[in-house]
């Protein structure tokens, strides 16, 4: 049908002529109520971002020579986190001559791995970066 039959139609219809496939031979095009096809594609995608969970970060700091109540405090902090679905990331931090005993820090980290071992699963082993130890946490997902 040639383009003018089509716009008639469409405005004795009361629909918008839409372009579908330009590079076909003949273009196909399509009658609809294009502001109707817009808002129902903007609510389609808003429903989608709704359905969507952001994985949410959280950082917990730990030094070197830490009291077995802070250490006990902190590891609770993480399993809240992790029950709630957030990754952590555990950052130990060396001041001064402690950087001469990071063997006492991997241990540290070690017995954090062992702690939260059914909440969570280690993402990234734990690395010494300049004065710091790191490593990530994602928790286990329940489904």
């Amino acid at each position: 049908m040639s383009v003018e039959e089509a716009l008639k139609l469409a405005e004795e219809k009361g629909f918008d002529l839409v372009l579908v496939a330009e590079q076909s031979t003949p273009p196909v095009c399509r009658l609809m109520n294009y502001g109707k096809f817009t808002y129902e594609k903007k609510k389609q995608v808003r429903d989608q971002k709704k359905k969507q969970h952001k994985q949410k970060n959280k950082e917990i700091k730990f030094h070197a020579n830490i009291d077995s109540h802070d250490y006990l405090i902190k590891i609770n902090r993480i399993k809240h986190f992790l029950g709630n679905g957030c990754r952590v990331k555990v950052s130990l931090f060396f001041r001064g001559r402690e950087l001469r005993n990071t063997e006492k820090g991997m241990e540290l980290m070690a017995q954090v791995k062992n702690d939260i071992e059914n909440l969570g699963v280690v993402d990234s082993q734990p690395k010494m970066v300049g004065r710091n130890i790191g490593m990530h946490i994602v928790p286990i997902s329940h489904k």
